[in-house]
């Protein structure tokens, strides 16, 4: 993979409760509405379970997922193709936290801040 190694973590308040903020992340349905305007595969089940694999597209950059870990209270995803590492997401009352590590191109931290600021905003117009 070219490109450098970056790593950051970045942790929100939010003005929604775990399960609110927990489906946002975890329901295609949902997330493929704030993470507009990257697109994903099609077929993904009502909620995102350990094992599941898909992938998103930002114009023509494609990144592969795969669902390493999920819980109540986190989800930890490996990356490859666009970015070559993993991304994880703890929630919890009125805060998320997103820490990805990876090789990219990309300039991962700026989409992982606009990423948060359209989580924001889409938990608050719900």
């Amino acid at each position: 993979m070219f490109g450098t190694f970056q790593q950051t973590t970045l942790r929100v308040e939010m003005d929604a409760s775990a399960e609110v903020i927990r489906d946002s992340l975890l329901q295609p349905r949902q997330f493929q509405a704030w993470l507009w305007p990257q697109t994903f595969s099609k077929g993904l089940p009502d909620v995102l379970e350990q094992g599941i694999t898909f992938t998103s597209y930002l114009g023509p950059v494609k990144v592969q997922h795969q669902v390493a870990d999920v819980s109540a209270w986190s989800m930890r995803l490996l990356l490859w193709e666009g970015i070559d590492g993993f991304h994880e997401w703890h929630w919890g009352n009125e805060w998320v936290q997103s820490r990805i590590e990876g090789v990219s191109l990309l300039p991962i931290n700026l989409g992982q801040s606009l990423n948060l600021l359209r989580l924001r905003r889409f938990l608050e117009s719900q």
